[in-house]
């Protein structure tokens, strides 16, 4: 019922004063504005949308530490339970326990740890190479355009400038998928994909297994896991995939020139940041 709501956020906050009072019970009810949107202004189908948790599951079925592994299909999707039209279950991200860490250090310390992996593996360090973030608006109802994230555009604009590679240079890529319309706006707006055509494009699996751009290679929030703050286990992934050691290890282009370059981005429309790694040759 409108107006009838529990406070999910603080009732003094702009959230709180400006869309709870609306009725919306959390993200799962809040990212349906800007989906149905883009559903209604490119044509995304329902099917295409389901298949962004179809191939999520391809590749969890390749992580033996996925919360689910077992194979499903588009009608599987379409016919779990709905939790707010247009989401249902399977497009909506788990919810775990689980935490996670990185270290950081410069890169002449980095050369002093030992290396635990076979030398046939071993590619040494991975090095951050440029970073971007940016801030659209902590309220999904006040995006500037529900069908883009202007955060995401922002922050990938500016780690592929700092970072001084190209798209092509890209070979897997990492994007917060709380829900399955997350990754076809990163893809658009980090520019990898046309603007109204990553639906299309992850449903040629070409962001699945043996796809030309590997995504959410450790199955993503949709099936790997979801603690919230879930950007560290994207970061993670691509730490691992660079350094050989990932679950679903993609194939390392020999002489490529970002070999195994890595995009790690976190939600619209709050923040997002991207960042580009490689191991230096």
């Amino acid at each position: 019922m409108v107006g009838r709501t529990r406070n999910v956020v603080a009732p003094t906050s702009l959230a709180g004063q400006f869309e709870q009072p609306y009725g919306p019970m959390g993200p799962p009810t809040l990212f349906t504005i800007p989906v149905l949107r883009y559903m209604k202004t490119y044509g995304l189908t329902h099917e295409q949308l389901a298949m962004v948790s179809v191939v999520q599951r391809e590749w969890a079925g390749k992580n033996p530490r996925a919360t689910f592994k077992a194979p499903i299909t588009v009608d599987d999707v379409l016919n779990s339970r709905m939790i707010a039209y247009p989401f249902r279950l399977l497009q909506c991200c788990l919810v775990t326990d689980g935490g996670g860490a990185l270290i950081l250090v410069s890169a002449e310390r980095a050369r002093d740890f030992p290396q635990s992996l076979p030398l046939a593996a071993n590619r040494g360090p991975v090095y951050l190479l440029g970073t971007g973030e940016s801030v659209e608006t902590p309220m999904v109802s006040q995006m500037a355009d529900f069908t883009s994230s202007r955060a995401f555009r922002i922050a990938g604009a500016k780690a592929f400038a700092e970072a001084g590679i190209t798209h092509k240079d890209v070979d897997h890529l990492m994007i917060y998928d709380a829900f399955a319309h997350l990754p076809i706006y990163g893809l658009e707006d980090l520019a990898f994909v046309p603007r109204g055509e990553a639906g299309a494009f992850i449903a040629g699996h070409n962001t699945a297994p043996g796809g030309r751009l590997p995504l959410n290679t450790n199955g993503g929030g949709l099936s790997y896991m979801h603690s919230g703050m879930y950007g560290m286990y994207a970061l993670q992934e691509s730490v691992r995939q660079m350094q050989g050691s990932a679950p679903a290890q993609i194939p390392w282009r020999p002489g490529s020139r970002s070999a195994m370059a890595s995009a790690a981005c976190s939600p619209p429309p709050a923040r997002s940041s991207c960042r580009m790694r490689r191991p230096r040759l």
